[in-house]
């Protein structure tokens, strides 16, 4: 079990970092011209869908290695 926790908690990490190289990529790439109607670019609504999403994996990682520490807690 805790094989199938480390990996998934890889995956998450990677995940993590995947959202994170995606946010400085739209960063590096914002162009000031790009709005719509509410006068929001592109980029920052790019960077805002990565933030929530590298939040969300890290909480997802966050919860897997608790959950790792309690069954390897019990294990002892």
């Amino acid at each position: 079990m805790s094989y199938i926790l480390i990996l998934l908690i890889l995956l998450s990490a990677g995940a993590v970092i995947f959202a994170l190289v995606r946010g400085l990529i739209a960063f590096a790439n914002m162009e000031p011209d790009d709005v719509d109607a509410d006068g929001v670019t592109a980029s920052h609504k790019k960077q805002n869908e990565m933030m929530f999403a590298r939040v969300k994996y890290q909480a997802i990682a966050v919860i897997l290695v608790a959950l790792l520490l309690l069954l390897a807690g019990g294990q002892s």
